[in-house]
């Protein structure tokens, strides 16, 4: 068995992931470490991550690292993880999917719906932004960015009323129960991030076949619809989107999204249904329905003034 090298960053949340991956390589006989990197996106905490640049932000250092002989995986958060990836790097795997939805976390308040008029609320998540905004245009959004511990600590210490995190993360995390109020959000209020809590594996071609037996084949399907939806829809961090299929018990896959302005102001959402047998062609033919009602000029708009409202 090859001694295999895990490049992963340093936060508690990655460590946990790549951790996790570890273990369940460790069970198939393989011997592995870690080696912890720090991304351009740990880097910079000062500024919202739509306004640094878009793609690759807590991947492009780890892929260097494999690039150099470095590491052989990086295990990311998979809504990370943009749609193209280096020349000479693969996707190996898709895991098992966590709960998807996002959380609503509170000291003082039970939901969204027991917010006060003006209440301040974090996220720096345009997606989230857009569609709290549309929901309740009262509230006031600020900029939140730093690991899952510097975040619920900001909430604690007073400066801001909630905060939105994905559920998962605080799942893994064993955080479900550090904040007074906490709450999945109804998907259809808030349609989750491309892949949000699913990991990817991204790997160098020569473990692909170690790797791929980590492979979640309902994750990968639902997860290359939303993939399939970004690429066509040409969308990042820096516009406002969200979309999520899920596959059905019947075989059936149901996959929604919405765009729009992260003012809240305007929204854009659609779906479609298909079976796993056409599952390559739904992501693709819900980004194309969406085209079609105006979704590309809509994103124009939003990523014209993002961060200005």
């Amino acid at each position: 068995m090859m001694r295999l090298i895990i490049a992963t960053r340093g936060s508690k949340l990655a460590l946990w992931q790549s951790n996790h991956i570890k273990s369940l390589l460790e069970q198939m006989g393989h011997e592995v470490e870690l080696q912890i990197f720090k991304t351009k996106g740990d880097k910079i905490l000062d500024t919202p991550l739509a306004l640094i640049g878009g793609k690759g932000l807590f991947t492009k250092e780890l892929e260097e690292a494999m690039l150099r002989g470095d590491a052989h995986i990086a295990v990311h958060s998979l809504k990370d993880v943009p749609t193209e990836l280096p020349e000479g790097l693969v996707l190996g795997a898709i895991t098992k999917r966590e709960v998807v939805n996002d959380a609503f976390l509170s000291e003082k308040y039970e939901s969204i719906e027991d917010l006060p008029p003006n209440a301040v609320v974090g996220t720096t998540s345009l997606r989230r932004r857009m569609q709290l905004l549309h929901y309740r245009p009262d509230l006031q959004i600020k900029d939140l960015r730093g690991n899952v511990d510097t975040r619920i600590n900001k909430l604690k210490n007073g400066e801001f009323d909630a905060i939105i995190l994905a559920y998962a993360g605080l799942k893994r995390l064993g955080l479900l129960k550090s904040v007074q109020y906490v709450q999945k959000i109804d998907d259809n209020l808030m349609i989750p991030a491309m892949g949000q809590a699913a990991l990817g594996i991204e790997c160098v071609p020569e473990v692909l076949d170690i790797v791929k037996k980590l492979n979640d084949e309902r994750s990968q399907i639902e997860t290359i619809v939303e993939r399939d939806f970004i690429e066509v829809l040409e969308g990042g961090c820096q516009v406002p989107i969200g979309v999520n299929a899920k596959v059905l018990e019947n075989g059936d896959i149901v996959a929604r999204a919405v765009v729009g302005l992260p003012n809240g102001k305007e929204l854009l959402k659609d779906k479609v249904f298909g079976s796993v047998e056409n599952y390559q062609e739904l992501g693709q033919e819900l980004a194309q329905s969406m085209i079609e009602n105006g979704a590309r000029e809509l994103l124009a708009e939003a990523e014209r003034i993002a961060f200005k409202d």
